[in-house]
């Protein structure tokens, strides 16, 4: 009996092997075309869908036209609720500094962010910002809220009704007593919901604003020059 060389046997298995494999390949495109025709028979739009996926991933050449998308419109420069310019402060703003300059303000509607997360209150007037400084607020059970709060009440010497405590140059904001009014402003005090601020900012806020001026409360919002301020939903208390 005559002996076969292993190079006889694999060249044998090489032969046999591409054949059976062109027999299945030829099936499974005869199953893949059949199952392509189904779908576009029976699910038509998501087979369209699936084939325009597809053509995304074809090389660059392939690819179809790209559709022009219209950009959101751009506020106005001259919009006296978009961000012209912002103070020159170099560093964090710490508890009890405050800052105020009206060399860059024009005359304009005035409007008042709080951003509860950095601790922080700006005053704009016209787009301008003329104010800044650190604030308190409440926590835990007595949160400061977010929202928009027009300024409903002013009252330079005010007292609290609910803990009997000075609350110099007042803005009131809600009927449930939350308000802004001076305070000893510093690490480590809260408030039971108002925004604190040291008491000579408040002063000057309080001889700036005007019932009807809106306060803006978020969590975590920052605005740069040229972003419109902060608008919110009409949701918070009033």
């Amino acid at each position: 009996m005559a002996i076969e060389s292993p190079f006889g046997i694999l060249a044998r298995r090489w032969v046999r092997l591409p054949l059976g494999f062109v027999a299945m390949s030829a099936a499974s495109l005869l199953a893949f075309h059949v199952g392509q025709d189904a779908a576009q028979t029976f699910f038509g739009g998501e087979a369209n869908a699936a084939t325009e996926t597809h053509a995304l991933a074809k090389p660059a050449a392939e690819k179809p036209a790209a559709v022009a998308l219209a950009s959101p419109a751009k506020p106005r420069a001259d919009d006296p609720f978009v961000v012209k310019s912002i103070l020159d402060i170099k560093d964090p703003i710490k508890f009890g500094d405050w800052y105020w300059s009206e060399a860059d303000a024009t005359p304009g509607p005035l409007v008042i962010t709080v951003d509860l997360q950095a601790r922080t209150m700006s005053v704009f007037r016209d787009g301008h910002e003329i104010g800044a400084t650190a604030i308190l607020k409440g926590y835990g059970d007595k949160p400061t809220p977010t929202g928009v709060f027009p300024i409903t009440q002013k009252d330079a010497h005010h007292i609290s009704n609910i803990f009997d405590v000075p609350m110099p140059y007042m803005l009131r904001l809600t009927n449930d007593g939350i308000t802004i009014h001076g305070s000893k402003v510093q690490a480590g005090y809260a408030t039971n919901g108002c925004i604190g601020v040291p008491d000579q900012f408040a002063k000057k806020l309080f001889g700036e604003a005007q019932l009807g001026d809106k306060v803006i409360i978020t969590d975590g919002k920052r605005i740069g020059v040229g972003d419109p301020i902060i608008a919110v939903q009409d949701g918070g208390k009033s």
